[in-house]
Order: C-alpha cells, then sequence, then structure tokens
C-alpha cells in the first residue's frame, strides 16, 4: 500500500498512462466516522454522520489538489448503466450514474465501493479517463462496455480497485445462469459448492469483459475486501459499513508539458 498523504490512506494505481493519476482510498487514516464506519468513509448515504463525511471530502480533496484536482465530481450510484460526462462545470449535487468519464485535466471523476469492483479506464495516451462502479448486475448488464462506448478515445488500459474476492463471494444458480447466457466463457469464473452454490469471481469477469472489446492492458484485482478488514470496507461482511472512493484524473501539469 502506498500512503499518499499521512492522514489519508490510498492505494495507487499502477499501469495506467503517466498523464493519469488514480488511487483508491482504505478506510484507514486520520477519519472521525466511529464504528461501524471507522474510520475514513466517505459516503453520505450508509447512516453516518454528515458533517464528518464532508470533512472527509473536504480532506481528501486538499489532499489531492497536489495532483492538481480542482474539483471532484461524485455519483448517486444505483448499479446502473448511466455513464455520465463530466466537463469542467461545477456539481453541487451527485448525478445519478455508476460510471463517470472526463477528459477535462483536473477534474476528478469518481465512484464508491464497499465489495463491488471499481474500474478505472483510460485510452492509450492518456488524454480521457473513466471510473466505473461494477457490482455482479452491473457487469451482467454491460456498465463496462457502456463506458468504453460512450469515450471519445479507444479505451486500453485498466487498473482494478480492491473488490470481493473469489474465496468470498458466494452467488446462486440464477447468477451463473444468467452470465452463462451471455457468455459461455463466463462459466469460467465460477466454482461449484458442495451445497450446490457458487464462488463467483468478479475480477475475471472484468476481465472477460475487457478482453472481448480488445482491452488486455488490465491491471489491478489482487485484493479482497471481505478478508481484509483493517484496510477495507465490506458491505458483505459488516451490512452496516462505510466506502472507499476509487478516483482518477488526468494531471494539468503533464497534460500541458
Amino acid at each position: 500500500m502506498k500512503s499518499v498523504e499521512r492522514d489519508v490512506q490510498m492505494i495507487a494505481a499502477i499501469g495506467l498512462p503517466p498523464t493519469v493519476w488514480a488511487a483508491q482510498t482504505t478506510r484507514q487514516g486520520d477519519g472521525c466516522s466511529r464504528p461501524p464506519f471507522d474510520q475514513f468513509n466517505l459516503a453520505l448515504h450508509v447512516g453516518d454522520d454528515r458533517a464528518i463525511v464532508l470533512a472527509h471530502r473536504l480532506n481528501l480533496l486538499k489532499t489531492l489538489q497536489a495532483q492538481g484536482v480542482q474539483q471532484v465530481i461524485w455519483l448517486n450510484q444505483t448499479h446502473s448503466t448511466l455513464v455520465h460526462r463530466a466537463g469542467g462545470a461545477l456539481h453541487f449535487d451527485p448525478i445519478e450514474a455508476d460510471a463517470v468519464i472526463t477528459d477535462q485535466a483536473g477534474v476528478a471523476v469518481v465512484v464508491m465501493t464497499a465489495d463491488c469492483l471499481p474500474l478505472v479506464i483510460s485510452d492509450e495516451l492518456g488524454r480521457e479517463v473513466a471510473c466505473v462502479h461494477a457490482g455482479w448486475r452491473g457487469l451482467l448488464d454491460g456498465v463496462i462496455e457502456q463506458t468504453v462506448q460512450a469515450m471519445r478515445l479507444p479505451a486500453s488500459r485498466v487498473w482494478l480497485g480492491a473488490a470481493i474476492g473469489a474465496s468470498s463471494f458466494e452467488v446462486g444458480q440464477e447468477v451463473v445462469d444468467a452470465f452463462v447466457a451471455h457468455d459461455v466463457q463466463h462459466q469460467s469464473a465460477f466454482v461449484r459448492q458442495d451445497h450446490g452454490r457458487y464462488l463467483a469471481n468478479l475480477y475475471d469477469l472484468a476481465r472477460q469483459r475487457l478482453a472481448t472489446l480488445g482491452i488486455t492492458q488490465v491491471m489491478g484485482g489482487q485484493h479482497c475486501t471481505v478478508l481484509e478488514a483493517t484496510q477495507f470496507y465490506s458491505y458483505r461482511r459488516d451490512k452496516s459499513t462505510g466506502r472507499m472512493a476509487t478516483l482518477a484524473v488526468l494531471r494539468p501539469d503533464v497534460q500541458e508539458s
């Protein structure tokens, strides 16, 4: 794990162009949220104290200013396939979408998760970047495909943030059937258990969807939010819990060089 600043602990993304800076926050740091949201919760919708969450968001923004961030785009996520394109206009209310794209330097695009898979997607030269919130429903319905289609430049590089791991995500036959009906290769992402349910690998499902789109430069995807309780929030583990933020920005200093 890489600490971006003393009081905001993040995991830095790898494998993206130098013009793109991306990371995922953890629950650690000098946050003020009390149990069960301790410590650095960034979600307003989970029952945490609103003033504390807003203070965390302001602290995050101050930290991100070192990366040239001028504003942060927050979403109201609903497990949809809606994609929003963020320009330079200020937004005071969350935007309903599960993916957000920008080609504007200094605009940080953000998704929040606590088991679902966050993705950062960019073109080869890093002139456009997207953040995607993908739970199994979003993956099934095509949120990755919708995001890539909405990008103006060909997507080629992806970083997968921390999500529920393959040993922790149990699903029923209906989930397996839905994915296999879409693409038979998805069967390999499910392992049947003795009691008849399956362990699902979100990372593999995402990689398969990306490969179908011709995107094979995919990094990350080695964490498990359920098992790594010190680092990450997990809805499946704790039910009442906070959220991490995965964010990406086109760095103004690199854009201009």
